[in-house]
């Protein structure tokens, strides 16, 4: 017969209840994080198309099916997404609080919202729109040259840049501008795009908030030795209050930020996509080394500098300084940084400008912070810009510029040799706009790769050199 003891019975009940909780705390977990993963990949859609549609001005269809839809984004295809032109919004998903909103305003680009709050603080309005007419021809050494006089092998690269290659990583070029003293030696722009397309810069946004912070260096406002003025930081003890602005520059500030995309919930999306005040978040983390004792890509860091101009120009200045201080100032009339829903501008990732806009900002940089006769940025900016962290990687990163191609964008077969001088502004999915002193040259490409060396930078820089220098010899 079998054992039915009272004894037996009661033994297995804590086990069966313990389970029952167990199996509870999973399912709640596992809820949780697919309400986490599910709101920040409908923010990353949402203000994805906003800026796309209304800054961009393209297609919302041309978007949804390219941007939002391609490679590994292909399983996003499922999520509701679409546009309302009158009211200047982009949503993606169902109801609150499964639903996210981003607004457009002119000047400002787009935001991410609450969409059960909407309204954005007046810290976020509107940004003075740039003083340059949508006419405003190309100067201030930045002039075409006629197409008769491009060369064959100028001409031969661009054709190749814009191909499809076999090996299932496609290059998705969307714009190339070839700038070599001064002048437009080589252009070319993707079906859809042209020279007055707004495009993403993502992390080059980093380089620009560089050439702002170089301005207000030069004016007196800060000083890269300064220790960060950041409210999180000013409790007595608080080991972050030693570091630097010159850290946060070079991302060596020690903070905890992890900048993968393996994770939706890692800090660098929960930033971008997931709070109203990134940089709140940012500079809510705790030190994981010493102040200027390692190097860490950091996009946090970016956006705890873009706060601190804020509080030393105040809001009204703050809203309108990269227009006056520095696009107005280089004829960069289709750029346009956005801010969070705090009012702070996401300057780690949220810039749009033209292919010959970003070019002026490498100009800028190329003539050491001189446009037209006029200093903008200190002497001495670019150089300190350009050197080497050396707690980088073989010194790859200065001060919010690259001075490598990283691995990801390098000829697997090996990397090509570029002249020891040439340095760059990187952003996601393939943005580069590089600058070789040593052959007066500027290059800027933008487009959509996604997968490791689909786009192979290193290389295609070390051809435009080639042809130039063959170009000169002509």
């Amino acid at each position: 017969m079998p054992d039915r003891s009272p004894g037996i019975v009661l033994s297995r009940r804590p086990w069966g209840r313990l389970l029952r909780i167990l199996v509870l705390l999973a399912a709640g977990l596992a809820a949780w994080y697919a309400f986490s993963v599910a709101r920040l990949l409908l923010g990353y859609q949402a203000k994805i198309l906003c800026s796309a549609v209304f800054v961009s001005h393209r297609a919302a269809a041309d978007v949804i099916a390219t941007d939002l839809s391609l490679d590994h984004h292909r399983w996003l295809a499922g999520f509701p997404v679409g546009v309302d032109p009158a009211r200047g919004r982009a949503h993606a998903g169902w109801r609150w609080p499964l639903l996210r909103v981003a607004v457009h305003r002119p000047g400002s680009g787009c935001t991410l919202v609450d969409a059960a709050a909407d309204p954005l603080p007046r810290a976020s309005a509107d940004a003075k729109p740039g003083s340059l007419p949508p006419s405003a021809p190309d100067d201030g050494g930045l002039s075409e040259e006629s197409h008769s006089t491009v060369s064959t092998p100028l001409t031969s690269l661009l054709t190749a840049a814009f191909d499809e290659p076999s090996d299932g990583r496609p290059q998705r070029t969307r714009a190339i501008v070839i700038v070599h003293r001064g002048r437009i030696v080589a252009e070319r722009y993707a079906a859809g795009f042209g020279p007055d397309t707004p495009l993403a810069g993502w992390s080059m946004a980093k380089t620009a908030l560089n050439a702002l912070l170089g301005v207000l260096v030069r004016q007196r406002v800060l000083s890269v030795d300064d220790r960060a003025p950041v409210p999180e930081w000013v409790e007595p003890g608080d080991p972050r209050r030693r570091i630097t602005i010159g850290q946060l520059l070079r991302m060596t500030s020690g903070l905890r930020f992890r900048e993968t995309y393996t994770s939706p919930l890692e800090d660098v999306m929960q930033m971008l996509f997931g709070r109203a005040d990134g940089a709140a978040f940012a500079a809510s983390q705790p030190l994981e080394a010493t102040p200027g004792s390692r190097w860490q890509y950091a996009s946090g860091t970016t956006n705890i500098l873009s706060r601190i101009v804020r509080a030393r120009l105040g809001d009204a200045a703050y809203r309108d300084a990269p227009r006056r201080l520095l696009f107005d100032a280089v004829g960069m009339r289709t750029a346009t940084l956005e801010p969070d829903a705090a009012g702070n501008f996401v300057a780690s990732s949220f810039m749009y400008a033209s292919a010959r806009d970003w070019a002026r900002l490498g100009l800028l940089f190329l003539n050491d912070g001189v446009w037209q006769g006029r200093r903008l940025l200190p002497e001495g900016w670019v150089a300190y810009s350009q050197t080497p962290t050396p707690q980088s990687p073989d010194g790859e990163f200065g001060a919010h510029l690259w001075l490598r191609v990283p691995r990801y964008y390098q000829d697997p077969e090996g990397p090509a040799a570029l002249p020891d001088a040439a340095f760059h502004a990187i952003g996601h999915e393939g943005q580069f706009v590089s600058v070789v002193p040593s052959h007066e040259l500027v290059v800027v490409r933008l487009g959509l790769t996604r997968h490791a060396h689909g786009w192979r930078h290193d290389r295609f820089l070390a051809r435009v050199i080639a042809a130039v220098e063959k170009r000169e010899r002509q």
